[in-house]
């Protein structure tokens, strides 16, 4: 039985249901541990975490649709979690950080207890681990996800013509439509590969596979066509750094 005297409130997300009723089966050894729902897939977990707002998630890694990282993205989740996962153990030293446990499947009861117990102590202090755990897992993005309230979109990157900030949003283009994203430009572009995402402007990001031709307006003044007819402003150092990546193609 587990040292905690407070009740914590679980969640167990994972697509398998012979995963999910194992760890159950573990749980019941643990009197102080109450399963508050289970998500049998990464859309459901989102909308779990935050209507029941668990003090544990047990969280499977590899899911159809959203795996357990994007869930974490869109929920916002960055305390009490446990990765539960079938990755080899060399490609788990991305997880293996002080404040955030991982289980291999198969895993044995002794093993759940020990991430168990290390996941209970650190609970509330895992923030700063779960934060480097998202930046390094989409240091290169190969998808937007958009969260606009029940629905999740996935925008594959080389689907983005161009990113424009306005205000405190993003506007991605994708496939003749605009979605709206909370979060910076600069972040965003820190997320997306350099030779294929340009920042053209201080605000807008352009998708070079986009891009059907420049057109010269003044002096110094550019404006960048796409495939789809949008033009997009484009400034002196933007103008230079398009020339920089298209001359080295």
């Amino acid at each position: 039985m587990s040292s905690v005297a407070k009740c914590l409130q679980v969640l167990i997300v994972d697509d398998e249901a012979l995963a999910r009723q194992l760890v159950r089966e573990y749980l019941g050894k643990h009197a102080d541990m109450v399963i508050v729902g289970e998500s049998a897939n990464g859309q459901q977990a989102v909308n779990d975490i935050a209507v029941l707002n668990p003090d544990l998630v047990f969280l499977d890694i590899q899911m159809p649709k959203l795996n357990g990282l994007e869930v974490l993205e869109l929920s916002g989740r960055r305390s009490g979690v446990i990765f539960t996962t079938a990755y080899d153990q060399h490609a788990l030293k991305a997880f293996d950080l002080h404040a955030v446990d991982y289980l291999l499947k198969p895993f044995s009861q002794s093993r759940f207890d020990e991430a168990l117990a290390k996941a209970c102590r650190s609970l509330g202090h895992d923030a700063p681990a779960l934060g480097q755990l998202l930046s390094e897992a989409t240091a290169r993005l190969t998808r937007i996800l958009i969260r606009d309230r029940h629905l999740v979109h996935v925008l594959p990157v080389e689907q983005v013509a161009y990113v424009q900030a306005q205000d405190d949003y993003l506007s991605i283009r994708c496939n003749g439509r605009d979605y709206l994203k909370t979060q910076t430009l600069s972040e965003l572009a820190a997320q997306l590969d350099p030779a294929q995402f340009v920042r053209v402007h201080r605000s807008y990001l352009l998708n070079l596979a986009h891009l059907q031709r420049l057109e010269k307006r003044a002096k110094d003044s550019f404006v960048a066509v796409t495939a789809c007819g949008q033009q997009i402003p484009v400034s002196r150092s933007g103008y230079d750094r398009l020339k920089e990546i298209m001359e080295a193609r």
